[in-house]
């Protein structure tokens, strides 16, 4: 767990703000309280006042030093709802006033989207109460992707009891939340986002593994195909990134079977970030390390956004809603 140290105190330097729109969760009250008593970010809860701190109230929640913006008196909502006009004009989708001024009056992970977008705000974390789907759209719908990111992605930060594997025990999972069936194309994007990541979270190179059922040609499915040439499209994007692929998953991570089935490699045996080929496979895996690995799974994170809004698991915890929190404060760098 010294890798949630190490990200609490960085994210304690930036002092950053972050929005947790789901008030009416016990869970994000209590993660709020938690988060400004440890000075993690400043935190900004959307909704009414008065029912904030009932509800704060019942959660034994103090939340005192958080700013609340009411969508219904916030002298930003107009501004707001001229963005999100204007991004779902940009998506070939035409929406009336009326439409935008009910959905950002009322839908308060919208809302709290378009703050960030707008700079009101630094970051966001969503999902506690809403699906992965709902926090997307928000996200694509206020700020966007990044300048030159076609593919918006996630990655799970998993924390190994062994040691000896990926980056003194820390993988990068990706992707597990997002893209179901991702092309040659989205692969490599998500490759160079999981990679920015792990440079911004961790301080340290990324070593990419593309991952399959097949190491360096061994297997000649289209699958197979799909992993090395997003290896090699990825590479042609960063010459410097340490990525190979296609890799099996003992191939990636263990140095004997690595030196024995892809020798060459500057990655196989030594992997830290791991690339899924779809999310069938990116889902079940980080499942498995954690339920009987015994590995402790942080995100998912979204990557690709144009400022950090991100997801939790319906069944967060308190725990849970902090520590994303925190690494949301750290993708604003």
């Amino acid at each position: 767990m010294d890798l949630l140290s190490d990200i609490w105190n960085k994210a304690k330097k930036l002092n950053r703000t972050i929005v947790l729109p789901e008030t009416d969760d016990h869970r994000v009250l209590k993660a709020a309280d938690l988060i400004l008593k440890s000075r993690i970010a400043n935190i900004v809860l959307i909704g009414n006042k008065e029912n904030i701190e009932k509800t704060a109230g019942d959660a034994e929640a103090d939340i005192s030093k958080a700013s609340i913006s009411d969508p219904v008196s916030c002298p930003k909502t107009g501004r707001y709802i001229e963005i999100y006009m204007k991004k779902m004009k940009e998506h070939k989708r035409e929406v009336s006033f009326n439409e935008a001024k009910k959905l950002i009056e009322s839908d308060f992970p919208y809302f709290g989207a378009m703050m960030v977008a707008d700079g009101d705000a630094d970051g966001m974390v969503s999902g506690a109460s809403h699906s992965t789907g709902h926090t997307i759209k928000a996200a694509i719908y206020s700020s966007g992707l990044k300048e030159g990111v076609a593919t918006l992605s996630s990655f799970f930060v998993m924390l190994m009891p062994d040691k000896k594997f990926g980056s003194n025990g820390t993988l990068f999972f990706a992707d597990c939340a997002v893209v179901p069936d991702p092309d040659a194309s989205q692969l490599k994007d998500i490759a160079l986002s999981t990679a920015d990541s792990f440079r911004k979270l961790m301080g340290k190179h990324p070593k990419v593994a593309m991952l399959s059922f097949s190491t360096k040609g061994s297997g000649r499915a289209p699958s197979a195909q799909k992993a090395a040439k997003a290896a090699e499209m990825a590479q042609a994007a960063d010459p410097e990134l340490l990525i190979d692929g296609e890799l099996q998953f003992d191939a990636a991570l263990i140095p004997a079977i690595g030196k024995k089935k892809a020798p060459e490699s500057r990655v196989a045996g030594r992997a830290n970030v791991l690339i899924f080929p779809n999310l069938d496979a990116g889902n079940i895996g980080y499942k498995i390390a954690e339920r009987l690995g015994g590995a402790t799974a942080i995100g998912p994170i979204f990557q690709g956004c144009e400022r950090p809004i991100n997801d939790l698991s319906r069944g967060c915890s308190i725990e849970d809603i902090v520590n994303v929190t925190a690494i949301t404060a750290l993708q604003t760098i």
